[in-house]
């Protein structure tokens, strides 16, 4: 990757949460109570009459089994699990689950979004039948929840992991209204934002010089950047139009720019193409900006995202290994794993080896994603009201982020992957600003 492309993707990324179009969704029908919430990191998705965003869990293959939902079934229930199930860790199932006398159901944590008695399926809503008689609306068959981490409308904090793996926590998704895209293209979440792609999942592209009308593309331009050929009949949808090349075809537009795919793009979701000078990625929206005062460092595999001295920025990992496979990353949920793994079980060397990255007094972030929360150092849980040694930290989607004591200068990342199965399961990682260099074999 050039050294020019990451410049500009490092710009693109400090003002992105001013320059994001809204996102078009395809119109579909809903139940009673159910609509559609705007967020800004996974773009238009259900919610409930609270605006709470609402979730799937669908079936997963782990390292030792299968976990989630089977389609047309629930398998979150009210009795608080015990033991690990063995279904990822390297550790034996049978083990007993810490913090017991604290310890959620699942249900807890994600509450199954109740039908009424007499409730009808809608399009592609349906009924399921709860172990206890309730009704629980289902789309696509998928049994749906809300999340007790989401505090307010637009919140997508019930599950945030971006790369996983069969060890990976079996992952909530956050489902919504498809996209308002012609037949052949796609959309799909990406660090940078909601990436718009061809159906195969290749990325899209748009040159600054071309106009609505107007392709600059042509001849040996075409080998690498292939024009989007719209059919004969097609007609204007939402934010794509077409126009008419020089050899009377049809090309598609998005949002008055002709769309092309870059054939040296080797691998689904590669972001590689905007790297090139005049060339953009296409999305539907663009992600949140950062903070002030954060910087962007350039590694070896792509951007990180950096404090304002250059140490590369950490967020922290953790799923348990019971079968309802529940999240224990964010401060409302256990400490136990996060204390064992950055601190041998001692929250104060936790603080030593993987500080939190504190916020200057009234610091504000310009996005809902990043807020600034109130910890109390003594457990790592949020610090009650007024607390007076309350450390005021940065966190994304409500959870606390890190620098590591073994970074000693700009662009190191001595702390990624660091714990169990590369960080995913129980762990740290790097926040890198782009994943396409992380996951390319998708």
């Amino acid at each position: 990757m050039k050294t020019f492309g990451l410049v500009l993707i490092a710009a693109a990324l400090a003002v992105s949460g001013a320059v994001s179009a809204a996102e078009d969704y395809a119109s579909v029908p809903m139940p009673a109570g159910i609509g559609v919430q705007t967020t800004e990191t996974e773009g238009p998705v259900f919610a409930n009459a609270k605006g709470k965003t609402l979730y799937i869990w669908p079936f997963q293959r782990m390292r030792n089994g299968l976990t989630g939902d089977a389609k047309g079934k629930t398998n979150c229930g009210d009795k608080v699990l015990t033991e690990s199930a063995g279904l990822a860790s390297p550790w034996p199932p049978g083990l007993v689950l810490p913090d017991l006398d604290t310890r959620p159901a699942c249900t807890d944590m994600w509450i199954p979004e109740l039908a009424p008695a007499d409730a009808k399926p809608v399009g592609n809503w349906s009924l399921i039948t709860r172990p206890d008689g309730n009704k629980q609306w289902a789309y696509n068959e998928q049994a749906v929840y809300s999340s007790n981490l989401d505090k307010a409308p637009g919140d997508v904090n019930g599950d945030r992991s971006r790369s996983r793996g069969n060890d990976s926590p079996a992952a909530r998704l956050p489902v919504g209204p498809p996209p308002n895209v012609p037949p052949g293209f796609s959309v799909r979440v990406v660090a940078t934002g909601v990436l718009v792609t061809t159906g195969e999942g290749y990325s899209l592209y748009t040159a600054d010089r071309d106009t609505a009308t107007r392709s600059a593309c042509n001849g040996r331009c075409e080998e690498t950047w292939a024009p989007m050929i719209a059919p004969e009949l097609a007609r204007p949808q939402g934010d794509w139009t077409t126009m008419e090349r020089t050899n009377g075809v049809k090309q598609w537009v998005f949002r008055g720019k002709p769309v092309y795919r870059h054939t040296l793009d080797s691998y689904k979701g590669s972001l590689e193409g905007g790297d090139a000078e005049g060339w953009q990625n296409v999305y539907l929206k663009k992600g949140p900006s950062h903070p002030p005062g954060f910087t962007i460092q350039e590694v070896s595999v792509g951007l990180t995202l950096a404090d304002s001295r250059g140490r590369t920025i950490y967020f922290y990992n953790c799923g348990d290994d019971s079968y309802d496979q529940l999240r224990c990353d964010h401060p409302e949920t256990t400490q136990a794993y996060r204390i064992a793994m950055c601190g041998g079980g001692n929250q104060e060397q936790c603080l030593k080896t993987w500080p939190m990255v504190l916020a200057e007094a009234n610091a504000k972030s310009g996005s809902r994603s990043w807020t600034v929360v109130a910890i109390d150092p003594k457990t790592g849980k949020y610090a009650g009201p007024g607390q007076a040694d309350a450390m005021h930290v940065w966190a994304f989607r409500g959870r606390p982020v890190y620098t590591f004591i073994d970074d000693k200068k700009p662009g190191d990342t001595e702390g990624d992957s660091f714990g169990e199965w590369r960080g995913t399961r129980n762990g740290f990682s790097a926040f890198f600003l782009r994943d396409d260099f992380l996951d390319n074999a998708n």
